[in-house]
């Protein structure tokens, strides 16, 4: 049978997701940066069952809006729609500025996810999880990923983002998602060599701190600029990577490592914590 675009799409980033989770999985298993504070197999189950059905659910969108993000960056550009496509630019550059300006749009989603108390609801679900590790990377609440999709969307139309870029940056975003939250020890020299470039896990797992002040900085997925131009850069936890507690105050119990448990934390009142973590 003849792949189509689409599928093509699909089929690069379902092997490449499967190859990178096994590999960190296995990073993880050998090298664990901290020990886990619940049962893995309860966490990952929870976990991976948010992950399949957002699989699925994203699927479903593409199907009912009849365009996957690359298929509507490409017609973006035939359309001559977003700011991009306004200048007569050689690929390379445009490829660039559309990884800068979609790097620093996740960044600032990030940030007003955590600041307005009703998207903090909906991404709390990510930051309930009481351990760190790859699958965390992918726990995110359906209504969260419908919205970010949505957003995702219409950056894709304003901003004019060449579709070799939108893959390349929908690829990179999934690895380092599971890259910066896996439960893995580098080096030290070595981590702070990568986070000149790239959010390394020692950097994102302070952003994952039960300490409100912590937890509302480190927004960065992939790059780590925006934090230090922000100034919304922590360089270490207080409590240090080994013996930091991760998670939420209010969602410490088993009943939230559960799937019905996870679907109904924004519907849930926190009563432990702030509705907002600044």
């Amino acid at each position: 049978m003849e792949l189509t675009a689409q599928n093509m799409e699909t089929v690069i980033r379902l092997g490449l997701f499967l190859g990178l989770f096994v590999c960190f999985f296995t990073l993880e298993a050998l090298w664990p940066r901290k020990a886990l504070s619940a049962p893995k197999p309860s966490r990952w189950f929870g976990n991976l069952s948010v992950v399949f059905g957002n699989t699925v659910l994203v699927q479903l969108v593409f199907i009912l809006i009849g365009a996957t993000a690359v298929g509507l960056g490409a017609i973006a550009q035939n359309q001559g729609w977003g700011l991009l496509n306004q200048f007569v630019l050689p690929l390379p550059l445009a490829i660039i500025l559309g990884l800068l300006l979609l790097d620093l749009a996740i960044y600032t989603q990030h940030l007003v996810f955590h600041r307005v108390p009703i998207l903090w609801r909906l991404h709390r679900m990510h930051h309930a999880d009481t351990d760190i590790d790859a699958s965390t990377g992918l726990r995110f609440h359906p209504l969260e990923i419908v919205l970010s999709m949505a957003i995702k969307m219409a950056l894709i139309v304003s901003l004019g983002v060449p579709p070799l870029a939108i893959l390349v940056f929908e690829i990179v975003l999934n690895a380092t998602a599971m890259f910066n939250h896996a439960n893995m020890a580098l080096p030290l020299w070595l981590d702070r060599l990568l986070r000149l470039i790239i959010v390394t896990p020692d950097m994102h797992r302070v952003h994952h701190s039960v300490h409100a002040h912590e937890c509302n900085n480190n927004f960065g997925f992939n790059l780590p600029w925006w934090d230090r131009l922000f100034g919304t850069y922590i360089a270490q936890p207080t409590d240090g990577h080994v013996n930091m507690k991760i998670g939420l105050p209010t969602y410490r119990s088993s009943e939230w490592r559960r799937l019905k448990g996870l679907l109904s934390i924004p519907f849930k009142a926190d009563t432990n914590a702030r509705e907002t973590p600044s």
